[in-house]
């Protein structure tokens, strides 16, 4: 991300929003604040995920529950915040993630401009492919859209729920039951 050049566009942005030529002294400041900001919330695009994952030899072969990681992402359509918790189920092959790359790879895809039904889905296809192999994954996101509380339907409170059920969750109807039992507790 080219940060001077946020800057200017934030500064047009500003201008434009306030009908002036000129910044306020309360404002001057704030496109590097909002660049410098952008940076860090938008780090998804620069991380390399696959260099960042752990993965061990698998001496499990059940159930394994990552249950609500916290997370933040960007509407591609308002540009707006939402944000939530994701709850990842994976059944191992092989091999095991190790625990806290689980945050790793939420935070690959959620630190993006996002929808949510196609963040839900990427984290899940991105678990399946990639060097863990599992023999299944589930990913649950439950969001708050502030485009949808602060324009618009201006509700006050509202949670979407979304999920991606791959693999043996998909095919096995009584392995699915196992882990929304689970996902309850």
């Amino acid at each position: 991300m080219n940060k001077e050049r946020v800057q200017e566009l934030v500064t047009q942005l500003i201008k434009e929003i306030e009908g002036s030529d000129d910044l306020r002294p309360a404002t001057r400041d704030t496109p590097r604040r909002v660049a410098n900001s952008y940076n860090e919330i938008f780090d998804g695009y620069r991380l390399d995920l696959d260099k960042d994952i752990k993965i061990f030899k698998a001496q499990y072969s059940e159930i394994i529950i990552s249950k609500d990681i916290k997370f933040y992402s960007m509407c591609e359509h308002h540009i707006l915040p939402f944000y939530g918790t994701i709850d990842i189920v994976y059944m191992p092959g092989e091999f095991l993630l190790g625990i806290s790359k689980f945050v790793r790879v939420v935070n690959y895809f959620t630190h993006r401009l996002n929808v949510q039904e196609k963040m839900t889905d990427d984290i899940a296809n991105y678990l399946m492919d990639c060097v863990l192999k599992p023999r299944g994954v589930m990913v649950i996101v439950k969001g708050t859209h502030l485009c949808e509380i602060m324009r618009g339907v201006k509700q006050s409170n509202p949670i979407m729920i979304t999920s991606a059920i791959k693999g043996i969750f998909k095919s096995n109807p009584t392995t699915r039951s196992e882990a929304l039992e689970l996902l309850k507790s």
